[in-house]
């Protein structure tokens, strides 16, 4: 019997230990569905490569987790799995993050907004650095990605990875809110 139907607070399975995602989940959840949630991470690999360079790639690894999160806590109401990627376009990197929510019966994607990567982060990282990693270098800073990351660092925190992934646990939970336009 799940948590929900017991009339207990309802379980958010997040497929990380990142602390962003795990609070970008929790305020997306409080906003949208207006309750509060056990919010657990579980730890899972994604399934794609560690830094995935494409739209598709990056969905893939995100349905992988939440996929992966359930098999491992499958007493929870929902699983979240959120994957940060990048695609060419031009010279250029564009960083995004794709997030999914899954429940016994539905599930909801989102995608985030798209930022374009400075010159020296993407000659990193097709050097074959992880964005974080190359953040870290050209930036300075140690383990950013599971703080503001490239974008908290390029827009000096007006818009933080926590923010930039909330928007994106929202827009997946709108077949949550609107279940009668989703059957």
């Amino acid at each position: 019997m799940s948590n929900s139907s017991r009339g207990e607070m309802k379980t958010v399975i997040v497929a990380s230990h990142n602390p962003v995602k795990i609070q970008a989940t929790a305020n997306g959840f409080r906003a949208m569905l207006g309750e509060d949630f056990r919010v657990n991470p579980v730890p899972v690999s994604s399934g794609v490569s560690s830094q995935p360079l494409s739209d598709e790639e990056t969905l893939r690894g995100a349905l992988n987790r939440t996929e992966r999160a359930a098999a491992i806590a499958p007493d929870a109401d929902y699983w979240v799995g959120i994957e940060g990627g990048l695609e060419a376009r031009a010279d250029e990197l564009a960083a995004f993050a794709w997030v999914v929510v899954r429940s016994r019966v539905t599930t909801g994607k989102g995608r985030t907004a798209s930022f374009f990567l400075p010159d020296q982060v993407t000659a990193l990282v097709r050097e074959g650095k992880e964005l974080g990693e190359a953040d870290d270098i050209v930036f300075g800073r140690e383990n950013s990605k599971q703080e503001n990351g490239a974008v908290g660092i390029l827009t000096a925190d007006v818009i933080d990875r926590v923010k930039l992934y909330e928007q994106a646990v929202i827009l997946a939970l709108i077949p949550f809110k609107n279940p009668q336009l989703y059957l």
